[in-house]
């Protein structure tokens, strides 16, 4: 099993700030261009685990990039060019501080706040009656604050992000159109692989006045998906549903009994438990994209990027 890549340093040309988020780390190169690295790194309840899982970011970056591709008549994005499997180049945005969650089903912690009695998700109401997994009438949007690193995001409604002026009201129905658009686009492309989109986030920036798509977009790590096939018998039994995302993951956190709380330790992430996560990383890259995955083995993956990156950029300076 390659080893994973959890951290990176690069000192690169033009260089003028470094991020290292909870799985990217973003370089900004001469304040107009982002490159980010999709690491191995895994996060769940906003804790980045203790192991990174191998090829993950391979898998996260190509997946992106694919859907980046086939979204780009819907609304433009950030991605110019992926000069690394690991790696996505493309325009810096000044990203809004809003992340749009788009859901077409009642699950995860929108189901774990309805079953706790809460009829409304960020200003969006719900009616009675609805069980787990139930698909909803149309999809609907529940924003969440973009964190700071180490902070949780917090649920907020359209009317509060108005009334603080986080977002113009105009564009933020621009961001509403697209995300919505953007899902639909999912949604088909899911059904097309015998899967069913079940929500997702997408970013948003501005560059130059113009609103880009920017981030990942219908990644296991952003996304949830259930498998078509026998998702309407799992729902009318109650059965949990067959499902690829990172849900597994918070699933077997939450078993070993880690909520991302103070205080709680995260349990012992054994290279079984490891080896586990990578292949259904790999067996959702297969699902969505259609194709086998190729593993870019490497004994050298950080020299790799590197060398791919900087010989990148020099090619834009000719």
């Amino acid at each position: 099993m390659q080893q994973p890549v959890v951290s990176t340093q690069f000192d690169f040309p033009g260089l003028t700030h470094l991020y290292h988020g909870k799985v990217r780390d973003v370089y900004t190169i001469n304040q107009d261009l982002l490159v980010m690295v999709v690491t191995d790194r895994i996060s769940a309840f906003d804790v980045i685990l203790p192991k990174g899982i191998p090829y993950k970011g391979q898998i996260l970056n190509q997946i992106a990039a694919s859907f980046l591709d086939a979204s780009s008549d819907i609304c433009p994005n950030w991605k110019i060019a992926t000069p690394d499997p690991m790696v996505t180049v493309g325009l810096r945005c000044e990203a809004f501080p809003v992340e749009m969650i788009v859901r077409g089903y009642l699950c995860g912690s929108a189901w774990r706040t309805y079953k706790n009695g809460a009829r409304e998700i960020c200003g969006v109401a719900l009616p009675e009656g609805l069980r787990e997994n139930e698909r909803l009438t149309t999809p609907i949007i529940t924003p969440t604050t973009k964190a700071e690193q180490g902070s949780h995001d917090e649920d907020i409604s359209k009317e509060d992000i108005l009334r603080l002026g986080l977002i113009a009201p105009d564009e933020y129905a621009l961001l509403e159109k697209y995300a919505l658009a953007l899902f639909a686009r999912g949604t088909e492309m899911a059904a097309k692989r015998g899967l069913i989109l079940v929500d997702t986030k997408y970013e948003f920036g501005k560059h130059d006045n113009t609103i880009y798509l920017i981030d990942e977009i219908h990644t296991p790590d952003s996304s949830r998906y259930f498998y078509a096939d026998g998702y309407q018998e799992r729902f009318e039994q109650g059965a949990a549903q067959k499902q690829l995302s990172k849900e597994f993951v918070r699933e077997w956190l939450m078993e070993n009994g880690f909520h991302g709380k103070t205080g709680e330790t995260v349990p012992e992430m054994t290279n079984t438990v490891v080896q586990q996560i990578s292949d259904r990383y790999v067996e959702l890259y297969e699902h969505l994209i259609g194709e086998s995955f190729i593993k870019e083995e490497s004994n050298v993956v950080l020299e790799r990027i590197e060398a791919n990156i900087i010989h990148f950029l020099s090619s834009q300076d000719n």
